[in-house]
């Protein structure tokens, strides 16, 4: 981290938030922001190695080998990509699904890291319930797109608004099958 940056980071489920727990108690340098979410969230598949959190995003169990996209989100949008994930699956499409609970950490590993986690080349979609920019430096325009929001403050439960907003598996299949033809 640079000199007076903050450690953020924005965890996927309820193990992902230990580990970035420990992360922040570990962290002595700066100070950390811990970005949590309200509603309730799936756990990432089981096998998921939540130690790489520490580097800042990493690959979610169940990923394909040689995938034909790679999904990207950070927080509970992760457990969106793994349902919208299913759905592409069913259609024989090889996926990858990358957590991202902290960008600045990520940037800080060595390139062969970042390049083993998202390679070049691969079309990449990127959801996120923040601005599209949160995520345009992971999923560059030319390798792909970023579902996020322009606009803030609606009010209604979440489950309304997932569905209204597009932050469905459905919306990431159907966001994802564009991207790909």
């Amino acid at each position: 981290h640079g000199k007076n940056s903050v450690l953020v980071l924005r965890p996927a489920d309820s193990i992902e938030t230990t580990q970035c727990w420990k992360m922040a108690m570990e962290n002595v340098d700066t100070p950390t922001a811990l970005i949590f979410s309200r509603q309730n969230i799936a756990q990432l598949p089981d096998g998921t190695d939540y130690t790489q959190a520490e580097k800042g995003a990493y690959i979610v169990a169940g990923s394909d080998e040689n995938p034909d996209v790679t999904l990207v989100a950070s927080g509970s949008e992760v457990s969106t990509l793994v349902a919208g994930a299913a759905l592409l699956r069913e259609d024989g499409m090889k996926v990858r699904i990358v957590s991202v609970p902290s960008e600045g950490l990520f940037r800080s590993q060595c390139p062969e890291y970042q390049a083993q986690v998202l390679p070049a080349g691969v079309k990449k979609f990127g959801l996120t319930a923040g601005l599209p920019v949160n995520l345009q430096g992971l999923v560059p325009a030319h390798e792909g797109k970023v579902w996020g929001l322009e606009s803030f403050g609606f009010s209604a439960p979440y489950t309304v608004l997932d569905e209204k907003l597009g932050f469905t598996a459905e919306n990431v299949y159907n966001q994802v099958k564009a991207l790909l033809n």
